[in-house]
């Protein structure tokens, strides 16, 4: 397929320019602004049968929409010999004389620039699109024509951390991260680009996945990464043994304020950044407090980057005065997401009684991540004594969040369900909350003298132990019965149209 158009629509450029073109795209396909969308539901019929369906065309020579399959547009070329016509749904332009839709690389380069414009006065991220190499980019890859491939059983990718005393704790972090599917095409697209690259901790994280998939073998050393996470979380300055969550959330915090965020807000996105790592790893969680007395619920929404969920038994859950410690993942995420009653000690104002009152709480998942982390809190510390909770927690290789959703979950009269719709429009009916598990970090040992493993996975079934600079061969048997610490799932199925995301 040639980009360069056909000799009809350049001669119809020749002659008119591409400024027909852009006024139809921009009012009636793209519709940048709220004027054209008006202008769009009020004027897109079929000025024969009065029907805006049936993949309506316009007229590129004169004010005419037709549609195609009652064949109303081939009518009007026909009769008037006006040979070009632009299909409304996608922007392509049809020649009647060729027979065909012709592509001119002049005129997708209008659409691209339209398309972002309409994305942005409706407050959304970038609408997909499927990649396409610059014009540097295909020089380079003219220049160099082989290629590295990924086959099967291929170990491109897997490459051991040396320990610099007692950073367990970062490698399997880093492990994770660079095995996290969505950051390593970020990353390997080359798509941070910094005026500071010396201070700046996503260029080291990026030059990491550099030297991760260069095919080299040979251990890394983590010298600059450590001291930029020293200079920039001083709490965790030091050589000492550190808790791998909360350097995993350090190290978020650090690449979400290093990151160049889009000036674009993105409408679905609670932390309203459009930033890689809040696309990959914010999701929204939804708090519900009922007043006892009135039923009146009140409703907020706060990101997260993880779930912290507790493995002790738990105590004041509604229903029950007591319930056992839990046994799997799911057993916390339900416990997670199950209505707690606050009681007489922490009443809590009501808006609508205006008096202080009883209620319950309950949080469930608003919106979903495209990367779940969830961290079991195996280490408990008191004022008596600090211990490790070493008990096993089943977890899933493929997890369906659905059951822990907002829709789905609340009991309360703030379901925002009718008919399949939330308040805010969304369908949640087609929404898919598949993940599947991608990387298990553990903590070996007791809470003094204990020891950071991961377990990463390479390709679809191929698991990998990386134990500091020693990367082998595991079983998704050795994955599953592993204690786990902090687990990793990735959505299986991206709605890109629905959220914008990635």
């Amino acid at each position: 397929m040639s980009d360069h158009g056909c000799i009809h629509l350049n001669n119809f450029k020749a002659a008119k320019g591409i400024q027909p073109y852009k006024v139809i795209h921009a009012y009636f396909v793209t519709s940048t602004s709220t004027e054209a969308r008006v202008r769009k539901a009020v004027s897109c019929l079929c000025h024969t049968c009065n029907t805006y369906k049936d993949r309506l065309h316009s007229c590129l020579h004169c004010i005419f929409f037709g549609c195609y399959v009652k064949g109303h547009i081939q009518e009007h070329a026909k009769t008037k010999k006006h040979f070009l016509a632009v299909d409304l749904c996608y922007g392509n332009i049809l020649c009647f004389q060729c027979g065909d839709y012709v592509y001119d690389r002049e005129l997708l380069a209008v659409a691209k620039a339209q398309w972002s414009a309409s994305a942005k006065s409706l407050s959304f991220g970038e609408f997909y699109r499927a990649w396409e190499p610059t014009q540097i980019e295909t020089e380079l890859l003219r220049k160099h024509p082989r290629r590295r491939r990924v086959a099967e059983n291929s170990t491109i990718g897997l490459r051991g951390l040396i320990n610099l005393g007692s950073t367990c704790f970062m490698n399997c972090i880093v492990q994770a991260l660079i095995h996290t599917p969505l950051l390593r095409d970020y990353f390997l697209a080359d798509r941070h680009h910094c005026p500071q690259p010396t201070r700046c901790l996503v260029c080291e994280v990026s030059h990491l996945f550099q030297e991760f998939y260069s095919g080299s073998k040979a251990p890394l050393t983590l010298h600059k990464l450590l001291h930029l996470i020293w200079t920039h979380a001083r709490h965790l300055a030091g050589y000492e043994q550190q808790d791998a969550h909360e350097f995993f959330i350090a190290t978020l915090d650090v690449l979400h304020r290093h990151c160049e965020a889009a000036p674009i807000l993105v409408k679905d996105n609670p932390h309203h950044c459009n930033c890689i790592i809040d696309q990959i790893f914010t999701g929204g969680l939804q708090s519900d407090v009922v007043c006892q007395a009135c039923n009146g619920v009140s409703t907020t929404i706060d990101p997260f980057w993880d779930i912290s969920l507790d493995l002790g038994p738990a105590a004041g859950a509604s229903g029950s005065d007591a319930s056992g410690p839990p046994t799997s993942l799911l057993d916390c995420l339900e416990r997670f997401t199950r209505a707690e009653h606050l009681g007489s000690t922490a009443k809590i104002k009501c808006s609508n009684c205006q008096t202080y009152q009883e209620s319950t709480k309950q949080l469930t998942m608003k919106q979903l991540p495209i990367v779940a982390s969830f961290h079991l809190k195996r280490f408990e510390h008191s004022s008596i004594q600090d211990k490790k909770i070493s008990t096993f927690i089943s977890f899933p290789e493929q997890l369906d969040m659905t059951p822990f959703m907002s829709h789905k979950r609340n009991g309360n009269n703030n379901s925002a369900m009718v008919d399949g719709l939330s308040k805010n429009g969304e369908d949640m009916t087609f929404s898919d909350n598949r993940y599947s598990l991608f990387a298990v970090i553990n903590h070996e040992g007791s809470l003094e003298t204990g020891h950071y493993t991961a377990f990463i996975r390479q390709q679809r079934d191929q698991w990998f132990k990386c134990d500091d600079h020693l990367i082998t061969r595991a079983r998704l048997k050795d994955v599953l019965t592993s204690e786990g610490y902090l687990l990793f799932y990735h959505k299986q199925i991206l709605e890109y149209g629905r959220n914008s995301k990635a």
